[in-house]
């Protein structure tokens, strides 16, 4: 037996609890200090991401192409380490795992993990989760001009949330895909694309569970 489905039957044999992104997480909005007020950007230091950075330097994020300056903040904290942005206008469901304090301009939502959350959620669990969040978000659109996400039902979508070992197991297998993937790129572009398709079909599966029995 798969030890995923060893360890589901061993550490939630009733299913795995699913929790709203409000529930779990402080949701805002990204924002773009006016771009004419060069106090706001020369000699920045602090990490603000686009679109561009994660199509330049992928889906998990350390730096930004550019950074803008304390005085840019307006008094507002930066957002935390281990947030998620995901893309809610524009090009809806793109999405990244930020491992530095930053800021993101308006296109992207943050999810950062409350405070006062004491459920055990693996940042890099819920970042594979994302993927089919993106899904969701491209589905869920208000369409009056401009392109956005339904942030209501945003905010009340249901993601699952197995014992952390189970999440730490997907991370690993899903990291290991991952990197597999990536080795593939110089490759033939046919192996390319059936190893991501294979990729995308195991991720699936994997991220998907039965809820929890009332």
């Amino acid at each position: 037996m798969h030890k995923i489905e060893r360890l589901l039957q061993t550490l939630a044999p009733k299913g795995v609890e699913f929790k709203t992104l409000e529930e779990v997480f402080e949701i805002k909005n990204g924002y773009t200090p006016s771009k004419n007020n060069p106090e706001f950007w020369e000699k920045g230091t602090i990490p603000w991401f686009r679109m561009e950075d994660i199509r330049e330097n992928g889906r998990i994020l350390k730096d930004s192409i550019q950074h803008i300056t304390p005085k840019a903040l307006k008094g507002k904290k930066l957002f935390p380490k281990n947030s998620i942005i995901i893309s809610t206008t524009a090009t809806i469901g793109e999405h990244a795992l930020l491992i530095v304090d930053s800021l993101a301009n308006q296109r992207f939502t943050f999810l950062s993990k409350k405070a006062n959350c004491g459920i055990a959620l693996d940042m890099k669990f819920f970042f594979y989760q994302c993927f089919l969040l993106g899904e969701w978000c491209k589905k869920n659109t208000n369409v009056s001009g401009f392109a956005s996400v339904d942030m209501t039902a945003f905010k009340k979508y249901k993601f699952p949330i197995p014992p952390l070992e189970i999440q730490q197991e997907i991370v690993k297998i899903l990291d290991q895909f991952s990197a597999l993937t990536t080795d593939l790129l110089a490759g033939i572009p046919a192996e390319i694309e059936a190893r991501k398709k294979q990729y995308e079909y195991y991720r699936e599966k994997l991220l998907t569970f039965k809820p929890l029995k009332a």
